[in-house]
């Protein structure tokens, strides 16, 4: 094993070491609790005019139900981490990932959106009613299909390790370490965008500015760390239909990338779609490979 193996190794076990995992799982917890709690404390100030009410803008201050926004916020930087920790894994166990985090951000979503529902007489013709329950139904579909992805995921033959795939695997680990790097960096400067903005008297919630600068910048990011895992994957292997499958889930990928600047019905279309993509190219992959093997959990890596 070369030196920079054996140093991108050391490193990845470190950074994704399981006492580390549970520890930042423990401290995300933590935080969350906190934010919830700050996040309650600022409805309460709002309702009774207690602040200045130019920082405390925006409907996620109107209803203590819409504090759970920030506690979802926060674990969705952990499932960020994690998805970087399965990156090296296998291709599939990423996607599958991805999909977790859409999901958990489409439940930010509707709990962000419930204060909203208008329950007077017409409440079948208003606007945000008919966006809530399209996002509840969408999410009922999401589950559906990430269930299916993960029956689908378990018929993957199991890949022997070999020395081309023990490479391939150091090269995804390198991607996966230097996509950390780049995600810190974007935090730290969505944080500052944050208070820049609170600074020049903006509310505590733009929600918009936040989620729209690190999400849409993440998963372009993860476009541009797939694509050159897909052309590393080049080198270590000619099997066509695993090639296909990586391009499909790619181009998942990018739909689930165009969602964050979609608006309404459409935001929630492109996710299914997406998915649902996902779903079919890897249905179809494991239909032309016809694995009569253990599935990949039973493999001690899990890697495929």
């Amino acid at each position: 094993m070369s030196a920079l193996r054996k140093k991108t190794d050391k490193v990845f076990d470190y950074v994704f070491a399981p006492s580390l995992r549970k520890k930042i799982e423990n401290s995300i917890l933590l935080l969350a609790g906190i934010g919830f709690i700050i996040h309650l404390l600022l409805v309460f100030l709002k309702k009774n005019s207690i602040l200045d009410q130019r920082l405390l803008q925006g409907s996620l201050l109107d209803d203590p139900i819409a504090a759970i926004y920030t506690p979802f916020s926060l674990i969705l930087i952990y499932e960020v981490y994690l998805l970087l920790f399965y990156l090296p894994r296998s291709f599939t166990s990423c996607v599958v990932k991805q999909f977790e985090i859409i999901s958990l951000i489409v439940i930010r979503k509707i709990f962000k959106d419930i204060p909203t529902i208008d329950l007077g007489t017409n409440w079948l013709h208003s606007e945000q009613n008919l966006q809530l329950f399209t996002d509840l139904i969408g999410f009922l579909l999401l589950f559906l299909l990430i269930y299916l992805f993960y029956r689908g995921k378990k018929r993957l033959p199991v890949g022997k390790i070999s020395p081309n795939l023990g490479r391939f695997i150091n090269s995804k680990k390198i991607v996966s370490l230097s996509l950390l790097s780049v995600l810190s960096v974007m935090s730290f400067y969505s944080l500052g965008i944050w208070i820049d903005d609170l600074m020049a008297g903006g509310s505590f919630f733009n929600t918009k500015k936040i989620d729209g600068l690190f999400f849409n910048q993440f998963f372009t990011i993860l476009i541009l760390a797939d694509v050159i895992i897909l052309l590393i994957s080049f080198r270590y292997t000619e099997e066509y239909s695993k090639l296909i499958r990586n391009t499909g889930f790619i181009i998942a990928t990018i739909l689930l990338r165009l969602s964050f600047s979609a608006t309404d019905y459409l935001n929630m279309l492109l996710i299914l779609t997406a998915i649902s993509f996902a779903l079919l190219i890897l249905t179809i992959y494991n239909a032309m490979e016809n694995p009569k093997y253990p599935s990949a959990t039973d493999s001690p890596e899990g890697y495929s």
